[in-house]
Order: structure tokens, then sequence, then C-alpha cells
């Protein structure tokens, strides 16, 4: 998509506002302000409607209940829900062995850290392949009836890899192992309808979707709820699993996005896209430089709007600074921005620190026209040329 004269290729930090959510939203943030908590007038009873209805309406997309719903900031703060307080009320439990995958999102590992030096869990992480997949065989070498739980997200943030959550469920399962999915990227990935068939706690966030920032959810599963620790305390609302004033008018946003995102729709628009992303990648490819792709093969176990590049001999930097102020793109995940090492993703699959620096994350979405991948194409040859000129191509 354009915004003035720039065109972004960002949409797995960030999408944009779908003009249908804000229209949704803007009656309660003017008149419709109410509290959803306040029980004594029809302020708050209509700001309760609108919670409840977005509830049910984000349930709807992965197959879940309505009172499995519990909004959060967004799916950070669901990860940390999800692990530590399973990890936080279960502390005694005798099942003391935790499994992540080594290329989940930093706010899964990060609390992975803080289950082995604060609370004396033992984490084990499993593998990936080449193309991002988590390695079964290792799986099944690792799980055993000492295991509580595993967390391996859904869609990878960052080279886009759909993972095989329904295997990996079985083999959880057959231990009673608790399986947590982060799901962020999911929702414009791939179809979630019947997703809670083999997940026992999920990860949304709303603006991975279409809606606004600063909402997620996490799904947990209602016979599970019991076994979770709450993070905030206060007044006990959303079943005493996160207390505080619910946000209706954010709650509305994620409600409206994930309604969008479950319609009929919804697999025409991830088709669209992918023939999109494909094109670019081809333009790109046809160029007279090496150009690979990090992850999966373009096809239906990749992100539709995900284009994992790397451009050997060139450094990313370079690149998308010559890019700006045209082009948005990304090296990675928005959310490990500032920190000066490669992507613990593509060194998961093998590359090598300088295979991983001269990566790039493209990334399309809902907006996106065939107008806007050629510009883009010959905007990353423009640049790829100007730094080959310059003299400042890295050599093997």
């Amino acid at each position: 998509m354009k915004i003035g004269n720039a065109l972004y290729f960002d949409h797995q930090a960030t999408t944009p506002l779908d003009a249908r959510v804000l229209d949704k939203m803007r009656p309660y943030l003017e008149d419709s302000f109410g509290n959803p908590h306040s029980s004594d007038h029809n302020f708050g009873w209509c700001a309760a409607q609108a919670v409840d209805d977005a509830s049910r309406q984000v349930a709807q997309l992965i197959g879940a209940d309505s009172d499995e719903i519990v909004f959060t900031s967004g799916a950070t703060e669901a990860n940390n829900l999800a692990l530590l307080g399973l990890a936080r009320k279960a502390a005694r439990d005798t099942r003391q062995n935790i499994l992540l995958g080594t290329s989940e999102h930093k706010s899964v590992l990060a609390v992975g850290h803080v289950l082995e030096s604060q609370l004396g869990y033992k984490v084990k992480h499993i593998p990936v392949d080449c193309h991002g997949h988590v390695l079964l065989d290792q799986l099944y070498e690792i799980i055993n009836d000492d295991v509580f739980f595993i967390s391996i997200m859904a869609v990878n943030n960052e080279i886009g890899t759909i993972q095989r959550l329904k295997t990996i469920s079985d083999i959880a399962r057959q231990h009673g192992v608790i399986f947590h999915c982060d799901a962020a990227q999911a929702p414009c990935a791939t179809d979630l309808s019947k997703i809670t068939e083999h997940v026992d706690l999920l990860s949304l966030s709303a603006h991975k979707m279409y809606g606004p920032k600063g909402i997620g959810a996490l799904y947990a599963r209602r016979e599970l709820q019991n076994l979770v620790e709450p993070m905030i305390y206060g007044g006990g609302q959303q079943n005493n699993l996160r207390s505080g004033t619910i946000p209706t008018a954010l709650c509305v946003g994620m409600g409206t996005a994930a309604e969008l995102m479950a319609s009929p729709q919804a697999l025409a628009e991830r088709l669209a896209i992918a023939n999109l992303r494909d094109q670019f990648v081809e333009k790109l490819q046809s160029l007279p430089w090496p150009i690979e792709i990090n992850g999966p093969m373009l096809g239906r176990d990749r992100h539709p709007g995900n284009a994992n590049l790397r451009f050997d001999g060139f450094s990313a930097h370079e690149i998308l600074g010559a890019l700006q102020p045209r082009l948005a793109a990304s090296t990675g995940s928005a959310c490990t921005t500032g920190i000066p090492e490669p992507s613990h993703v593509l060194m998961e699959i093998g590359l090598t620190p300088d295979q991983a620096d001269s990566s790039i994350r493209f990334s399309i979405g809902r907006f996106t026209t065939k107008q806007d991948i050629e510009e883009a194409a010959e905007l990353v040859a423009d640049a790829l040329s100007r730094i080959a000129n310059a003299g400042i191509v890295q050599t093997a």
C-alpha cells in the first residue's frame, strides 16, 4: 500500500487500521464512553454489551467460546500471562520441564529465561529445520511425562513458516502436555476456525490483523483457567485472570478485525496477497544479483504476505537506508529493534551471520496493489544498483 509517496511493505510489524474497524470503534471513543464494569446505568450496560460482542467475534475466529477469551494489551502480554501464569501456579508440581521452539518470538523465549532463573523450571528448546519447521523427531525424543507445557508459534513473524500444529498437538497430548501457541501472525496467514481443537492456550494481537494497537487476547481453554495465575490483580475482571477496566473501543476494534478475518472473503484475500508476493519475488530474482528466499518455499507452508529475502554480498541496512523514504521494509522482528545482533530465527535455520545481515523481510497485505509491487521492485533494483556502483557491496 502507498501512504503519500511511500510504499509500506512491513505488514508483519504492524498492519494499518482498517477503515471499517475504525468506524465501529468511533462511537466508543465519543458518546458511548461508559465503563463496561459500571452495572448501574445504561452507559455501562452498552459498553459491557459491546465487550461481550467483541469477545464473541474473537472467539468465532478461532473456534472458541466467548468466556474463554481474555483481553490483554497485546500478544506479548498474552504470552506472558499464559506461560508465567501456568508456571507460577504450578511451581511445586512434579512436572518441571518446559519445551519452547528455538525460533519463537522473544516474548516467549524471554519468559523461558525467567522460568529457569526465578522459578526453577528446566527449559529445553526444540530446533527447527532450514524451513523453520519444528523438527518432530527431536520433539519425540525430548517430550515425556515430566514436561508441563510446550509453546510453539503458529506462524513465524520473520520467515512466515506455518507450523504443523495438529501433529505437534497429537504428540503433546500423548503425554498430557499443555500446548500454548503464539498465533499473533496467524490470522492473516491461515484459517484458524478449528485451531482450538489442537491448542489449549493461544495468543492474539489486534494490530497484526488490521485492528488497533494496544489490545490483544489470550484464549484459555475453560478447564485450564483455574490453573493460570493472574499477572495483574485488582477488581477480578475477566474471570479473575486480568483485572482492570477493559478498554471498550479497543475491544470493539479487535472484535471487528477478527470478524473480517473470519469472513468468507478471507481465503480469496490470502490467495490474492500470495499472488502479489510471488510476483514481487519473481521480479527481484530476475535482477542481476543473487537473491535467495529464506525459510519455506513460496506456497501453502508460508505466510502469504511474507518474503524474507537474502541479498548475498549486500548489507540489509545499506539497502533499507537506500530505500528511504520511499519503501518501508525491515530486517526482522520490530520487537527486537535496537539489538545489534543477527536474527536468532535466521541463525536457527542455518544462515551464517553475514547471510542473516544481508536479509530483509518484505511483508505485504490487504491494501497492497499490483502497481505497488511493480514500483517496489523498481525501487529495490535502483537501490542495489546505486550501492553496487558505489563499491560498497560486501565480498565473501
